[in-house]
Order: C-alpha cells, then sequence, then structure tokens
C-alpha cells in the first residue's frame, strides 16, 4: 500500500512540474512599412527566439535586428545602418502575457486571445495591445498575431528626403510555433 501511494504522490509532483514551458526558434516576422507609387518596403526575418509560459501565459520573444531581409540589399543596408542601428541595437524584445490563457481550450481550430506587453526597438520601450489567434498543428501551438507600430514611438529617424516613400506607421505580423 505504501508503494502505491509513493507512487501515486510521484506521478502527481511529477505532473505539476512537467513542461511549464513551450519554446521555439521556429517563426517569421514580417513587416511592411510601404507608401503607394513608391518602391515596396518590406522585410522578413525567421530567425527568432520566443518562449511561452503554459501556466501564466507570459510570452517573449527576441529577435535578431540583423536577420531581416530585403528584397534590395540597399534597402537592408540603410535599415542596419541608418534607421535601426542595429550595431548599437541588436535585438527587438517583446514581454507579455497572453490574458485567459487555457492550453485546454485550444485546438485545431484557431481562438483568439488578448495579448498585452511591452515592445522594445531601438532602445525604446513601448506597450503593444493586439489580439493573438492560437491553435495547434500537431504538437505544436501556432500563435500569430498582427500590429501596427509608429516608428516615431521608437526614435527611429528616417531622413526627409526619404519620409514621403517609408510610412510612419509599420505593420507587423508574426507567426511562431512553439513546443
Amino acid at each position: 500500500m505504501k508503494k502505491i501511494i509513493s507512487i501515486l504522490l510521484f506521478l502527481l509532483v511529477h505532473n505539476s512540474f512537467a513542461q511549464k514551458e513551450m519554446t521555439t526558434a521556429n517563426g517569421v516576422i514580417h513587416f511592411e512599412a510601404s507608401v503607394p507609387l513608391y518602391e515596396e518596403v518590406t522585410a522578413t526575418n525567421k530567425t527568432i527566439s520566443s518562449k511561452l509560459n503554459i501556466g501564466t501565459g507570459a510570452l517573449t520573444s527576441v529577435v535578431p535586428m540583423k536577420e531581416f531581409r530585403f528584397k534590395l540589399s540597399l534597402m537592408e543596408e540603410h535599415f542596419n545602418e541608418k534607421y535601426l542601428e542595429t550595431d548599437h541595437y541588436p535585438q527587438a524584445t517583446f514581454k507579455g502575457k497572453i490574458e485567459g490563457f487555457n492550453l485546454n481550450i485550444i485546438d485545431s481550430n484557431p481562438k483568439e486571445f488578448k495579448l498585452k506587453g511591452e515592445l522594445k526597438i531601438h532602445g525604446k520601450i513601448k506597450k503593444i495591445y493586439t489580439i493573438v489567434a492560437l491553435k495547434k498543428i500537431e504538437n505544436k501551438l501556432e500563435i500569430v498575431s498582427n500590429f501596427n507600430v509608429n516608428i516615431k514611438d521608437y526614435n527611429i529617424k528616417i531622413p526627409e528626403i526619404l519620409s514621403m516613400k517609408i510610412a510612419e506607421t509599420v505593420t507587423i505580423r508574426t507567426v511562431f510555433w512553439v513546443q
């Protein structure tokens, strides 16, 4: 009887300390700062790390800024050297929480949750409020979000001569697959 109780206690304790975090280095961030009638200003980054605490809904992400890829190499060079100064500010980070997160109610159909947190870009931190769509795909959890940021909020300066060619509000789409 003592063995059975010991085994049951072990299983209960083990399950309570079982996986509390889902992590990934598998995701995509796409941004667009295009203005009609001018060259498309878009980039994609596939080198992201993200962590989701399944007990609390806390979500953190780290994005290496030099990994954004543009259609034109000159845009990429200007992005890194002149606008985002990626030698001084090599990463963007997000720390937030998915409100009402409950892994048990998520299935293959997307469920929407509110996401609140802080986005740090170019050394500046701003609050972000958006909606995330979560769904299970095999043994992974897909997290999708769309939001806008104003480049002035992050002290990113665009030369006046180019200001008509780059949008002040940048649209960002993120997709992460954590497991």
